[in-house]
């Protein structure tokens, strides 16, 4: 143990002094280059943080410019916006198109915005029509014997005229000074109006903020540069190529020019030797007197200098030789000490830990010698906490473990051998049972192959390699092959390279771990059909695709009930559209014809008052004209085209619009067509506008302007429309409103039946539809656009004769004409006979009460059948019952009808519905009368007095 003891100490002494004679210098070295180092580091830090405010300050010059640029754009299109509006503001007022154009000119050049920044136009020929500079207002910027800048202006005119816009700079003034300075101005020209629009910015505007942003600049810079210290006193400080100290620690010296400071070392000015070794990784050694030793210039200092071009600065580090030395030499000495402390406590320890776990070793040793003599019952005695014990604990128990091995091993064997002798039985058993297995799994194979060769399906599995392991007789019979002789052919030489050129995708995609399906048509000699392939990968254990599944199916007559299911969806969504619009709709007009009657029946003598109701009952049938259109739809309806006289049409059109539309919405009517009349259905070309204006006011929710505008055009040149449009002449009628537009899709699919892009329930989608068949079956021709501004233009174009070419009609007779007509017809016969009506809608039923007061009857009313059924056991004297078909509640009016005829079949019955009604399940009883709504007072009374229906 004591030669042990030796030994150590000796490797420790060795290892000491190796690793002081070869780290300590090292250390020292190291140490002096890392303090050096940080003087660099601290230096690079500085210039990076200056560089990237420099680069931060172009960036902002960049920005700066850019937004200018931006800024420029959109006024030169705001006043061209301005120009284009103030001029058809101006044409309106009553102004010609020339004293427009000087008003509105006149106008741009008072215009002002930013720093007294302004807008100037030019025109095609360079002469200045509007500038702010009474000098230069309709100069001629061509003029070359000018030398104030015209002539550069010219240039930038001649520019815009030839590449259509852009950026230009060129010297110019303020408006306020004579002195020309940098300018960058944004042209445009506008050809539809013959001139140039420019604005322009001041580039010394920038300079100026972009000095203000360098001194701020210098100030964060010389604030950051304050908090570094090298070493104990080395400091950093900056000057720029004019030797000017703009950072220094030292107050006489910052702010001061120093090219007369010398360095002792070469002689030379300092501030030229540290220009001279600026970013060239030398270091400058010179020596400078100390902070505390002022005036001697003994002692010895190094730095590194970095020039930042962006700014023309010098970024240096200054330091003391002898500092960075310290450090070095002050480590060394406490490294030494530190590593003899060491030394000396690790020789106590070996000391100890030598006599602490010699002992134990010894008596393990002892007893090992003993068992190995034979004495398998002696232990080591040692009972302690540490590793030791364990290792004693587990030495004892081994050697127990051992006596009590030695003792079962002859049990044991004698187990194993009968445990040996079962499991022999049992492998004899288990390959009677493999034999069995084998045979059950032949079968259910046969079985599968079977249920697979009987499905109506194509089957095949392919292998990594595309090469076919297993397929069923309807995939051999495509083939035209035995199972047999296609089985492990390659794919591709079994179905044709054609047809694999088909599948190589859904192949590819297989391989690569996702199932693809696809669905093609398949031609055979008897019949076409549509085949549906799907191929599913399949993966080994490691979840590689090992195999293809293949599986084709004849999907033709799927594919057919789909189409035919669609299709039947498709004309059911139709039908129940129309049902409920027309149902809803004739409700309205029911109520609406009823009261218009009684007021013309009211003031039938009244002309002044039937000139206004006149066209309210003609569009209130012309709704119920609608509505019938609207349960047969179809795009080729009849037409009754004949030249019409536009403005009495739209007269009456606009009359019926301003009591329809909200009172937020203005229209405007600006006609032309004299001459020239649109040739086509009065009737239909009324619904068509009324279509477009009901449109534009969905389309102003918060109220706007509709204005509706006919002219007569001639067409020489070529002009696209829906389609392109022939020579010839034509009548245009534009609908034009300023509402929120047409959306991209809503441009792409307005003609469409059905298409609405006013939400959920908002409309029909029937109003664009409409009116695009009207005008290609009048062989007219449609636009829909939006407008620059705001809002949309729906534009008409429908052929155009002379007036004079037939006699024009009236537009209708008079209001008195057509309304005597309709005059109180004679009062019924009967007095004071009592009628049920039934009717869920209110306004409706007061209608129809109405109607049947008129006609001297008793009238009890009620909402409901059931209702009616309660109370037409009550009412003996009961004539007639007046009932409209669909009602809330269980209950409707075919069924309360039938309940009353079985009752009373003397009783008259009508029934009324909001459209033509058919039912196999629920037939209307023949002898009942049938009104379909809006009727008037004539209908009902014709149907009361039908004495051929109860």
């Amino acid at each position: 143990m004591q030669r042990f003891f030796i030994t150590l100490l000796m490797i420790i002494s060795m290892i000491f002094t190796l690793v002081y004679f070869y780290s300590v210098p090292l250390i020292k070295q190291k140490v002096f280059e890392i303090e050096r180092n940080a003087s660099g580091i601290a230096l690079n830090s500085v210039f990076s943080l200056a560089n990237k405010l420099y680069v931060d300050t172009e960036q902002y010059r960049r920005q700066a410019l850019d937004s200018h640029k931006k800024q420029l754009q959109t006024v030169v299109d705001l006043a061209a916006s301005f120009y284009e509006s103030a001029l058809s503001q101006a044409i309106e007022d009553g102004m010609t198109a020339s004293q427009a154009r000087q008003h509105v000119l006149a106008q741009l050049t008072s215009l002002k915005y930013g720093d007294n920044d302004y807008i100037w136009l030019a025109d095609d020929n360079g002469v200045l029509i509007s500038h702010p500079d009474s000098r230069y207002q309709g100069e001629n910027t061509a003029n070359s014997e000018r030398t104030d800048g015209l002539s550069d202006v010219y240039k930038v005119i001649n520019l815009a005229l030839h590449q259509g816009e852009g950026f230009y700079q060129y010297q110019w003034h303020r408006l306020d000074s004579k002195q020309p300075v940098d300018k960058v101005s944004f042209v445009k020209h506008y050809p539809q109006w013959g001139f140039v629009i420019g604005s322009g910015v001041y580039l010394d505007d920038l300079d100026t903020d972009i000095e203000r942003i360098r001194q701020e600049t210098l100030q964060e810079l010389r604030a950051g540069i304050e908090e570094i210290k090298i070493a104990s006193t080395g400091y950093l400080f900056v000057f720029d190529a004019k030797t000017n100290m703009l950072i220094h620690p030292n107050a006489n010296i910052a702010g001061s020019n120093f090219p007369k400071l010398i360095n002792p070392v070469t002689g030379n000015s300092i501030a030229e030797d540290l220009i001279r070794i600026a970013d060239s990784g030398e270091e400058l050694y010179y020596k400078w007197d100390r902070p505390n030793d002022p005036g001697n210039y003994e002692y010895d200092k190094l730095s590194l200098v970095r020039y930042l071009p962006g700014f023309d600065w010098y970024i240096c580090s200054s330091v003391y030789v002898d500092e960075l030395r310290s450090s070095a030499e002050q480590l060394s000495k406490r490294i030494m000490v530190i590593a003899v402390i060491a030394l000396l406590i690790a020789l106590l320890l070996m000391l100890l830990f030598s006599q602490w776990i010699s002992q134990p070793i010894k008596r393990l040793a002892d007893t090992a010698k003993r068992i190995s003599e034979g004495d398998l019952g002696a232990t080591t005695g040692i009972r302690r906490d540490d590793e030791v014990g364990v290792l004693a604990h587990a030495f004892d128990t081994m050697i127990e473990r051992l006596r009590d091995s030695i003792n079962n091993l002859d049990t044991k064997v004698a187990q194993r051998t009968q445990a040996l002798a079962e499991k022999n039985r049992q492998l004899t058993l288990a390959s009677a049972s493999m034999t069995h297995a084998k045979e059950a799994l032949s079968e259910a194979e046969q079985r599968q192959r079977q249920i697979l060769d009987a499905l109506p399906v194509q089957i095949a599995y392919l292998d990594a390699q595309l090469n076919i392991l297993f397929i069923n007789q309807p995939f051999a019979e495509i083939y035209q092959h035995s199972k047999t002789a296609i089985i492990n052919q390659p794919f591709v030489e079994v179905i044709g390279a054609r047809r694999f050129r088909q599948i190589h995708q859904q192949l590819k995609t297989a391989q690569q771990g996702r199932v693809s399906i696809d669905e093609y048509n398949q031609q055979d000699s008897r019949h076409s059909m549509v085949c549906k392939r799907t191929l599913i990968p399949c993966f080994n254990q490691a979840n590689e695709v090992n195999g293809i599944l293949i599986l084709i199916a004849d999907i033709t007559t799927e594919k057919d009930a789909e189409r035919q299911l669609n299709a039947a969806q498709r004309m059911n969504a139709v039908g129940q559209m129309a049902g409920g619009l027309a149902h809803d709709f004739n409700n309205l007009l029911t109520i609406i014809l009823g009261n218009l009657h009684s007021i013309s029946d009211r003031y039938a003598k009244d002309d002044q008052r039937l000139r206004y109701l006149e066209p309210a009952i003609r569009a209130t049938r012309r709704g119920a004209d609608i509505t019938s259109r609207l349960l047969s739809f179809s795009r080729r309806q009849p037409l009754s085209p004949r030249l019409i006289n536009l403005e009495p049409l739209l007269g009456d059109t606009i009359e019926l619009l301003s009591r329809s539309l909200p009172t937020e919405i203005s229209i405007e009517c600006h006609t032309s067509c004299q001459t020239w009349w649109p040739f086509a259905d009065p009737s239909q070309l009324e619904d068509a506008l009324v279509n477009l204006a009901f449109n534009a006011r969905d389309a102003m929710p918060q109220g706007g302007t509709l204005s509706v505008i006919t002219q007569s055009i001639e067409v020489t040149e070529a002009l696209i429309m829906d389609t392109a449009v022939p020579p010839g002449h034509y009548c245009e009628i534009r609908l034009r409103d300023n509402g929120s537009g047409f959306s991209s899709q809503a441009l792409t699919h307005c003609f469409e039946p059905f298409y609405s892009s006013k939400g959920h329930g908002a409309g029909s989608g029937l109003g664009l539809s409409m009116v695009y068949g009207f005008v290609k079956q009048s062989n007219g021709y449609i636009n829909v656009q939006n407008n620059v501004d705001r809002g949309a233009c729906v534009t008409l174009l429908l052929p155009a004769k002379q007036a004079s070419d037939t006699a024009v009609k009236p537009c209708g007779e008079s209001p008195t004409a057509s309304l005597n007509h309709q005059i109180q017809p004679p009062l019924i016969e009967e007095h004071s006979k009592l009628i049920c009506l039934v009717e869920d809608d209110p306004d409706v039923r007061s209608i129809i009460r109405q109607q049947l007061l008129t006609l001297n009857f008793e009238v009890i009313d009620t909402h409901s059948a059931e209702e009616a059924q309660r109370l037409i056991p009550l009412l003996p004297t009961l004539y007639a019952l007046v009932s409209d078909i669909m009602l809330p509640g269980a209950l409707n009016g075919i069924e309360l009808a039938n309940g009353l005829y079985r009752e009373n079949s003397h009783c008259k019955i009508i029934l009324i519905s909001g459209y033509s009604f058919q039912s196999k399940e629920k037939p209307i009883n023949p002898a009942f009368s049938m009104l379909t709504k809006p009727f008037d007072l004539t209908a009902l009374k014709q149907a009361l007095q039908d004495r051929n229906k109860r």
